[in-house]
C-alpha cells in the first residue's frame, strides 16, 4: 500500500476518531491510530511516532485534545497542555516531514463564546474559556509558520458534533423527554447550529482528497434549529407527544438563581446553554468543497442521532 492511502490519527479511540476510521477505511485508506496507551494493530504512541511514519504519510488528522469541561473542574495549564503544546509538537513534525496534508480539528470556541447574529470565519476571534484560549493559541501557532507550498493545513471550527455514541448534553434532555418531563422554556425562541457526524466524516474526507486552500473553516449542518425543535423530534423519535411549556422569562431567571446557590435541577447555566442563540455560517467550507448543501440534512442527522439513543 502506497504513501497517499497511509492516514495518521490522533484521538482515533474518541467519539469522532472511532467514527472516522472506519469511515475512511471504507474510502481505500490505512489509518494509523495515535494514543497514549496503544492496544491495537496499527495503534502508536506518541513517542512512537518517528519521522519514519510522518514520511511514510500522506496526511495527519489531529482530534485528540481536552474537551471543554463543563463542571469546570479542569485547571487551565491543562488544556493549554493538551490542545496548545501537542499540536505545536505535532505540527512541528508534520513541517520537517513530507506528510502533505495536516488537519487540526479546533472549534467555534476558539472563536466565540457567545454569538450575536452568525459567527463566520472573518470575525474576530474572542475566545474567552480556557478551552477556546487554548484551541485558538494553537491555531495561531500553526499559521505563523511557514507553510511550504506543497502541504496543506486545515484548520475546522465544528460546532456542537452529535451521533450515534456520542455522550453530552442532548443525550440529558434526551433522558428528560424519555420521562415525558415538559420542555419548561418555551418563552425562549433561540436558535443554533448543530453538526451531524455524518456531516464531518464527509467534509474531512473531502479535505483529504480535494486539497483546497489552506485556511479556518468553520463546519456545521445547514440552517438552524430551535431547543424546541429538537425536543419536539425527541418527541417524534419516542413516539410521544411532548408538551413544551411558556413559563415567563422572569420566573425561569429568579429558578436559575436558586439552582446557582441549593442543589437544584437548574441553574443559571443550564438555562443559558438551552436557550442560547449561537448561529454559524459554513458558507466558506461549502464554496472551498464546490458543494451547495451538505449531504446530511439537519433534520434528518439529529432524528438519526436520537434513534440511536432510543436503542442505548
Amino acid at each position: 500500500m502506497d504513501k497517499q492511502q497511509n492516514i495518521l490519527i490522533t484521538g482515533s479511540t474518541g467519539f469522532v476518531g472511532s467514527n472516522v476510521k472506519p469511515y475512511l477505511q471504507e474510502e481505500g485508506f490505512r489509518i494509523i491510530g495515535i494514543t497514549r496507551n496503544p492496544t491495537l494493530e496499527y495503534e502508536l504512541s506518541y513517542e512512537s511516532l518517528t519521522t519514519e511514519y510522518w514520511n511514510n504519510s500522506f496526511a495527519m488528522l489531529h482530534l485528540a485534545g481536552k474537551a471543554h469541561d463543563v463542571k469546570n473542574t479542569a485547571e487551565d495549564a491543562a488544556y493549554f497542555e493538551v490542545n496548545t503544546e501537542l499540536t505545536k509538537r505535532l505540527f512541528n513534525q508534520f513541517l520537517e516531514s513530507t506528510c502533505e496534508v495536516f488537519i487540526y480539528m479546533s472549534s467555534v470556541k476558539a472563536a466565540a463564546d457567545t454569538v450575536a447574529t452568525i459567527l463566520t470565519e472573518d470575525d474576530t476571534p474572542n475566545a474567552i474559556t480556557a478551552y477556546g484560549k487554548s484551541k485558538l493559541a494553537a491555531e495561531q501557532y500553526i499559521f505563523a509558520q511557514n507553510i511550504p507550498k506543497h502541504k496543506s493545513v486545515f484548520i475546522l471550527r465544528p460546532c456542537m458534533i452529535h451521533g450515534p455514541g456520542n455522550k453530552g448534553n442532548l443525550n440529558l434532555l434526551f433522558a428528560m423527554a424519555n420521562k415525558g418531563i415538559p420542555y419548561p422554556f418555551g418563552a425562549f425562541h433561540n436558535k443554533r447550529s448543530f453538526l451531524s457526524i455524518d456531516n464531518l466524516l464527509f467534509v474531512i474526507t473531502e479535505l483529504i482528497t480535494k486539497r483546497p486552500n489552506s485556511s479556518i473553516y468553520n463546519v456545521s449542518d445547514d440552517g438552524f434549529l430551535s431547543t424546541k425543535e429538537v425536543y419536539r423530534t425527541m418527541g417524534e423519535v419516542i413516539a410521544t407527544q411532548l408538551r413544551i411549556l411558556n413559563i415567563p422569562k422572569g420566573l425561569i431567571g429568579l429558578l436559575g438563581k436558586l439552582g446557582d446557590v441549593i442543589p437544584i435541577p437548574i441553574n443559571s447555566e443550564k438555562i443559558y446553554k438551552l436557550t442560547e442563540n449561537y448561529k454559524v455560517s459554513n458558507a466558506k467550507i461549502k464554496k472551498a468543497l464546490e458543494i451547495t448543501k451538505m449531504p446530511m440534512p439537519a433534520k434528518e442527522g439529529l432524528y438519526k442521532t436520537l434513534k440511536s439513543f432510543k436503542s442505548q
